[in-house]
């Protein structure tokens, strides 16, 4: 997200609070047999964005509206964190209005979308109304693409993390390994931080990128493969003085100065710097032998929306996939590189893009990408399972 536009909040990991007193509806409501190709009128959207997938897409939306205004009359725009959304797509539910038509979302929040079964499965039903998602998407982005189990489209894409950002003026030499960095934030109590995963890009990318690193015996496997992982994490623990609810203050902390070194990503690394938000002068290091964890986000579609609102939403997301649409996905670095499909290359995105990655991008960025392997983030089921472990064993302090 653009950080400086969305503040994340510390929230209960992922539970769902649903109405006071709202009778509970059915979660196995299906997506209708057939939707038509176009709405019978065109119909007003309301986007809910917990992602900061707007900064790359809502371009996109807009577009797709002023070219389809017998499809969307209108899209109204919210946004809120994605420990909240669910609770907010129950209530909804349950009290059988649907006022959310269209979420975009990280992994975060689509795990725990398909985990309580919130949104309709649009794959393979709705595949004639999309491209061929195998062959369109970049291969990475199509291995993020199966994690939404049918229930989702991936509109964005980006190999994250997990990355060191530091200050050079305070870390000279950044750590090379796990084992240094304990051995840093052992030396330099307080100075290391990350935000909390489940509600942080660069939190989870940390998380999931550990179990490569420390040769856990199932990396995909939070609850019976992850020992090292978590021994190392409570051990780190000792040495870092508080999880922030985002990556928004976790990036204010290096700014400021209370943090020296913090994880990061490809995105959170250009984009505050483009901002101003973090001074330019920040550096990023990795962890040898790393192994990228890739990140996505996607378009879902709650459950209970309108046969033409659905219509609408699938004509939006085909649009949202077409490679000149996808070059406005590089904006200003936050995702970076940004584009979910193939033969998007950079001198496709808008001047504005251009002229960001240009001042502010890292040349060593494309080599890294390609030489380090490339693992998707945790399935859904996993993912809220590693999630509520770190919330009750690492951050409750």
């Amino acid at each position: 997200m653009r950080w400086t536009r969305k503040l994340r909040l510390v929230v209960p990991a992922l539970l769902v609070v649903t109405a006071c007193g709202a009778p509970e509806m059915p979660q196995t409501q299906n997506a209708p047999a057939t939707v038509p190709d176009k709405p019978a009128k065109p119909v007003e959207l309301n986007v809910l964005d917990v992602a900061g997938n707007l900064q790359l897409t809502q371009g996109m939306i807009d577009e797709f509206v002023k070219a389809n205004p017998d499809f969307v009359s209108k899209v109204n725009y919210t946004k809120a964190t994605a420990p909240d959304m669910p609770g907010k797509l129950k209530a909804e539910q349950n009290s059988g209005t649907s006022q959310t038509h269209l979420v975009l979302t990280g992994t975060d929040g689509l795990s725990s979308v398909v985990e309580q079964k919130l949104v309709y499965e649009l794959l393979p039903g709705f595949s004639a109304k999309l491209p061929d998602l195998e062959k369109t998407y970049l291969p990475p982005a199509w291995e993020m693409q199966k994690l939404a189990q049918g229930q989702g489209v991936a509109v964005t894409y980006y190999p994250a993390g997990p990355l060191l950002e530091y200050d050079p003026a305070k870390v000279p030499t950044p750590p090379s390994s796990p084992a240094e960095l304990l051995e840093w934030a052992k030396a330099h109590p307080g100075k290391f931080q990350y935000a909390r995963p489940a509600n942080s890009g660069p939190g989870r990318t940390f998380l999931m990128g550990l179990p490569y690193l420390l040769g856990d015996s199932d990396p995909k496997d939070p609850e019976k493969g992850w020992d090292k992982t978590w021994a190392y994490l409570k051990d780190l623990g000792q040495y870092v003085d508080s999880y922030p609810g985002g990556t928004t203050d976790v990036m204010k902390n290096l700014a400021n100065g209370t943090s020296w070194m913090v994880a990061s990503t490809t995105g959170w690394d250009i984009n505050p710097r483009v901002l101003g938000s973090v001074p330019e002068g920040m550096k990023i290091a990795t962890f040898k032998g790393f192994h990228w964890v890739t990140d996505a986000h996607y378009a879902v579609v709650p459950k209970g929306v309108s046969q033409d609102v659905l219509s609408a939403n699938l004509a939006l997301i085909k649009f949202m996939l077409d490679p000149k649409q996808q070059a406005k996905a590089y904006d200003k670095g936050y995702f970076y590189p940004g584009p979910a499909v193939k033969d998007v290359t950079l001198d496709m995105a808008p001047q504005e893009s251009k002229d960001a990655i240009a001042k502010f991008g890292r040349a060593e960025y494309d080599k890294l990408i390609a030489d380090n392997p490339k693992e998707t983030s945790l399935p859904a089921a996993q993912q809220v399972k590693a999630f509520q472990r770190w919330d009750r064993e690492i951050g409750k302090k």
